[in-house]
């Protein structure tokens, strides 16, 4: 069925200034199947929008490299070009019509035609469906599923399995399909659907589809694929035949980088007190969902939350401060807290930085100061002064705290007075820290703290972050994508995945170990493949 091998080369992509692909090398055989592995941010998804042409790419002054099919430029300048040069995708996310039939669903916008009457006298516009002949194209590509349910039935109501199966029979169905690409195809699939799934995936293999399998789990990637590809930080690490690496090593390669602090050898000392007690957390924000998290914390402690994107673990914060629909027992120094009640949570000393700075954090049409004072001012009644029965502003206090923060935290600009909007990322996350400083909490809760900054000023937050817990004894939940940052200031890390906690792990277990429990695996799971693989715990 299939011919030319797929090829990327020296593919990079900027946005804004910042490489995001840095000289890509990569190419998928016919009947092969190729995994594409790497952490959030890693380059995955950017390749693959450029091997589909999507608008995000061409509207943002294009990539450079090429990308080939059988020695040819592919030349591929959006989804159309992506198809007739035989290229197809399952999406994570159904694209599927709710009220049309499995068939309808399958020949979407490439129905079959029949001539009538009609269109014998006034042309081919009055042609009918010729839905038997669709009938059978559907069931066709059912059947190479293995999937045993009538063409006829109606999309809506079918197990999510199901409608992951009707996603990949419309683009197997396809005229001239060669290469097809599966963006974390199992992620809501059940344990028998899944190898159900892995077992189709085989089947289009061996008609010689060449296959580009992008997965976090790595027990599958070592399963189904001949090769496995690794990215870190938009940049090529490795590529390798699966039969000669584990899934330990994949992991490794995966998540290894040099840390951006030097961890202190001595443990902390930290209280036995217990700060705040979370019990069976239900978080429902969309794409970070939170299916029932418990966890504790010390006082004075740094606990880290990681994970991979969509797992969950932005929605443990965000569902504290009550930003989204929550349900669950939360009790702070000993008293339960309602924490949908925003207000209420920050009154009692929890401040909250969010990852979303600029649509959250900041004011940004608003001065420097009033951006600092603002929470403090609103929640605890800071930053203002009575005289008699009226209460005014504070602008000598404001001013004050500001030109305090901005020296402390090294905000560039030009003054206080300058808008939020006009600063550099690096410099409006700072506002954000000293904006929840303001507030003098006892408990910090920081998202994706190091988001979108500059080297130097990460490390300025970071050491900021480790002061404040360890000289000021603030108590501090850092959820982090960055796993060598949680590694570096945090006395212990929760890794969240399917919006669970997968277990806890120390500051000094394995890169592979944090790596294959991001990716599914238990912790008793994950040291025992490490240690198979020979490595330990913490090597």
């Amino acid at each position: 069925m299939n011919n030319g091998i797929l090829e990327f080369i020296n593919v990079g992509k900027e946005y804004s200034g910042h490489a995001v692909l840095k000289g890509i090398n990569m190419d998928v055989r016919p009947g092969e199947i190729h995994a594409l592995i790497g952490e959030n941010g890693a380059g995955k998804s950017t390749l693959m929008n450029i091997l589909f042409g999507m608008p995000v790419i061409h509207e943002t002054g294009g990539f450079t490299g090429e990308v080939r099919i059988g020695g040819e430029n592919a030349n591929i300048m959006n989804p159309h070009d992506a198809m007739e040069a035989g290229i197809g995708m399952v999406h994570q996310e159904f694209m599927l019509i709710p009220g049309f039939t499995i068939t309808e669903n399958i020949k979407l916008n490439r129905e079959t035609t029949k001539s009538s009457a009609m269109s014998k006298i006034f042309g081919k516009r009055l042609e009918t469906l010729d839905h038997e002949h669709m009938a059978q194209d559907a069931r066709k590509a059912l059947d190479t599923m293995g999937m045993d349910i009538e063409e006829y039935t109606r999309v809506h109501g079918l197990p999510v399995g199901h409608m992951q199966f009707v996603e990949i029979a419309r683009e197997i169905d396809k005229t001239g399909i060669r290469f097809l690409v599966f963006d974390e195809p199992t992620a809501v699939l059940t344990e028998s659907e899944t190898e159900h799934l892995l077992d189709a995936i085989r089947k289009l293999a061996a008609q010689g589809i060449g296959i580009i399998f992008i997965s976090h789990r790595l027990d599958e990637i070592i399963r189904l694929s001949d090769r496995v590809t690794v990215l870190r930080d938009g940049e090529w690490v490795a590529t390798e035949e699966t039969k000669n690496i584990t899934a330990a090593e994949i992991a490794r390669l995966m998540v290894g980088r040099a840390l951006t602090l030097d961890r202190s050898e001595t443990e902390r000392k930290i209280s036995d007190e217990e700060i705040l007690k979370v019990n069976n957390l239900l978080v429902n924000m969309p794409g970070e969902e939170v299916k029932g998290v418990t966890f504790s914390v010390r006082k004075g402690e740094v606990l880290g939350i990681g994970g991979l994107a969509g797992q969950g673990k932005l929605g443990i914060a965000n569902g504290l401060m009550g930003m989204y629909p929550v349900v669950g027992d939360v009790t702070f120094k000993g008293e339960k807290l309602d924490v949908s009640k925003t207000d209420e949570t920050l009154k009692k000393g929890i401040a909250f930085l969010s990852e979303d700075r600029k649509g959250v954090g900041l004011l940004l049409t608003s001065p420097i100061d009033l951006n600092i004072a603002f929470n403090a001012m609103e929640v605890q009644g800071k930053f203002l002064k009575k005289i008699g029965p009226f209460t005014f502003t504070d602008t000598a206090a404001i001013k004050a705290n500001a030109e305090k923060m901005v020296k402390d935290l090294d905000i560039r600009c030009t003054s206080i007075a300058q808008n939020a909007g006009a600063l550099s990322g690096g410099n409006q996350q700072k506002v954000c820290v000293g904006k929840a400083l303001a507030l003098d909490p006892d408990l910090l809760l920081v998202s994706e703290p190091t988001r979108g900054i500059d080297i130097g000023a990460k490390k300025l937050i970071l050491d900021l972050l480790k002061t404040l817990a360890e000289e000021q004894g603030m108590t501090i939940i850092m959820t982090s994508s960055e796993l060598a940052e949680l590694r570096s200031i945090c006395d212990r890390v929760l890794i969240i995945c399917e919006g669970k906690v997968a277990g806890e792990l120390s500051p000094t277990d394995s890169d592979e170990v944090y790596g294959m429990m991001m990716s599914g695996m238990t912790k008793e799971e994950a040291i025992e493949a490490s240690m198979n693989a020979g490595g330990g715990p913490n090597d």
